[in-house]
């Protein structure tokens, strides 16, 4: 199995405030392997550490321990040539005020090669962009689809996107969790890690879950296998056969059902289940 992006132990501690010198763990011992043409939904509340995860994955922020690597290189040390097989949408766009969305376009096509102009422009008009209005003149909306055209425009292999429909209408979420995979000229599958709180969306694509909380992984599984085989059984006491212990939900033990024959006829978890009983 050829992995797209790897994470070994990694682990980032920051200061807490201006005013202490105590260390906060944004991260913890992450451990990850995504196979190459994985979409992966990366999913958690607010201050998780999805946001620092990926910055982290990029090499935009170095880690206190552990490495991680993408499409074979280490993140603090990645090479042009796998550099131009990134994409990257950050939550709060980083835009060139004064340019244009076309200049935007035109200022990247200098520097990678393999940005494709017409496709680029399709999918701009596709998801009702205006290419010829400033950045600084966009709504949130328009500027959230403008990165993520800049960040779909050279055919990345390995595409990363931090809260990218958050500002988006219903109709707009839709067309682009379809654009996803509408610029791809390669043969091989492209691979995505994509967060986002609009769980419904999220369901649609991925082929893979990643549960994150305070900086630590809680689940990490097959979309399929958590729909078939996860389920909720109440249970009095921890089970260490369980993936996860929560008093809170009236004793509510999550259990894979291929190890506790028992919870097989039990209903089955959608996003939005796993989250509230992971987060419990």
């Amino acid at each position: 199995m050829t992995l797209a992006l790897e994470a070994r132990q990694l682990s980032l501690r920051c200061v807490d405030s201006q005013w202490s010198s105590a260390r906060q763990q944004v991260l913890d011992r992450i451990d990850l392997s995504v196979p190459e043409g994985a979409v992966v939904g990366l999913i958690g509340r607010n201050g998780a550490g999805k946001s620092t995860l990926m910055r982290c994955l990029l090499g935009l922020a170095t880690p206190t321990e552990g490495e991680a690597r993408l499409l074979g290189e280490p993140s603090l040390a990645l090479s042009d040539a796998v550099r131009e097989r990134l994409g990257y949408a950050a939550q709060t766009p980083d835009l060139f005020p004064r340019l244009t969305g076309l200049d935007h376009l035109n200022e990247m096509a200098a520097v990678y090669p393999d940005v494709h102009l017409p496709g680029a422009v399709a999918l701009a008009a596709r998801l009702d962009l205006p290419l010829g209005r400033r950045a600084d003149a966009l709504s949130m909306g328009d500027q959230q689809k403008l990165a993520v055209v800049l960040a779909l425009a050279h055919d990345p292999d390995l595409l990363l996107l931090d809260e990218p429909v958050a500002s988006l209408d219903p109709i707009s979420r839709r067309d682009f969790m379809r654009a996803l995979f509408a610029l791809r000229r390669k043969a091989a599958p492209r691979t995505v890690l994509v967060s986002s709180h609009l769980l419904s969306d999220l369901e649609r694509v991925v082929s893979h879950v990643l549960f994150l909380r305070e900086g630590r992984v809680q689940l990490f599984i097959e979309w399929d296998d958590a729909v078939e085989y996860l389920r909720c059984v109440p249970s009095a006491q921890p089970d260490p056969a369980g993936l996860h212990w929560s008093a809170a939900q009236g004793g509510q033990l999550l259990v894979d059902s291929r190890q506790r024959p028992e919870a097989a006829g039990l209903a089955g978890l959608g996003m939005e289940d796993l989250l509230e009983v992971l987060n419990t």
